[in-house]
């Protein structure tokens, strides 16, 4: 929600003679109090600022460093924090795999079809599986191990960070792709964008506490 000019001000005001009462916030607006009972009530409500009775208004949760932070957090998008995609075709083997996973030095590839349409997912665990015991399984099409997109877990760029954490645990996954939909005839398909990682929350994270994100 965007504040108004008033609401800014109202808070400049708390911030600057809190404890301070509603009469004198309005005194110094040059307003009468009735005028921003609304304003007040709204702000308190954001947590902007809070009240005591018979004190006065003073900053809320959201005004503290650690209540800016998790604002700042909580408003990160998965565009603001994601990574290059690393893909590979539909059409490659186990062993095309395993080498693209530690060239890249990541935990998952997304598989991609001819036109670069989203058609699956293969991480480190795929590959052991697939592998263990098994002479031949380097030969193996990719399309074979991957897990495909019916089953498969993803966000957009536009998606928070925190609502793409909440899929990595419930799908228990390490990562996920990052898409948007585009037209391909009368079908919706997914292109690849970007990936998230646990690593990359861990780090928006530490750069959102140290102060590296910007208010």
């Amino acid at each position: 929600m965007e504040l108004t000019v008033r609401q800014l001000t109202i808070i400049e005001l708390v911030k600057k003679h809190a404890p301070i009462t509603g009469e004198q916030i309005a005194e110094a607006l040059g307003i009468s109090r009735p005028t921003i009972r609304s304003d007040l009530s709204v702000l308190v409500m954001l947590g902007y600022i809070d009240a005591k009775p018979k004190v006065g208004y003073f900053l809320g949760k959201v005004m503290t460093t650690e209540g800016r932070q998790s604002e700042r957090f909580m408003n990160l998008k998965v565009k603001d924090v994601m990574n290059r995609p690393v893909v590979i075709s539909e059409s490659a083997t186990v062993n095309d795999a395993v080498i693209s996973l530690f060239v890249e030095n990541t935990g998952f590839l997304t598989v991609t079809d001819e036109i670069g349409a989203l058609t699956g997912m293969v991480s480190l665990k795929d590959l052991l599986k697939v592998t263990l015991g098994n002479a031949n399984a380097a030969t193996i099409p990719i399309s074979m191990v991957m897990t495909r997109v019916p089953r498969l877990a993803f966000v957009s760029p536009e998606d928070s960070v925190l609502e793409a954490a909440k899929r990595m645990l419930d799908h228990q996954v390490g990562g996920l792709p990052v898409v948007q939909a585009f037209s391909q005839g009368e079908r919706n398909r997914l292109e690849v964008v970007g990936r998230i990682t646990k690593t990359n929350m861990t780090q928006a994270l530490v750069d959102v506490t140290s102060g590296f994100i910007a208010e």
